[in-house]
């Protein structure tokens, strides 16, 4: 059963191949938003996997995350999750990053609870 509360965190060191010049998000050799709203989703599915019915998953649906500071390539940055609200199989999630200085981006992230099988028998029917 999930219930508000549930904490995730997640540490990682921003790499080369995380910068906005590789992602392509930019020019620049700094954390690229699409690497940060990564570590956001994954930090938040994981926080929750091991509290779900067998063969079930979470998907991500909505992200409202605002990316206010910019963080150089060889900086920790940790990502930390709240679930707040659970409308049955809707979850969501107060998102903050912070690198060694600063908070770097804050927002919310929602999640539907799916059934992994069905989900992607749907998905693949539209390859025909």
């Amino acid at each position: 059963m999930l219930e508000t509360g549930i904490k995730g965190s997640k540490e990682i060191v921003v790499t080369e191949d995380m910068s906005a010049d590789r992602m392509g998000s930019g020019l620049l050799e700094v954390y690229a938003t699409p690497s940060l709203i990564a570590l956001a989703e994954e930090t938040a599915w994981r926080s929750v996997a091991d509290r779900l019915e067998p063969g079930q998953g979470t998907v991500g649906t909505k992200l409202d995350v605002a990316h206010i500071a910019a963080t150089p390539i060889g900086m920790k940055v940790r990502c930390e999750t709240e679930l707040v609200e659970v409308d049955r199989r809707r979850l969501v999630f107060k998102v903050f990053v912070y690198d060694e200085v600063e908070k770097v981006a804050e927002g919310t992230h929602e999640r539907f609870i799916i059934d992994s099988d069905r989900f992607l028998e749907k998905a693949n029917k539209k390859k025909g």
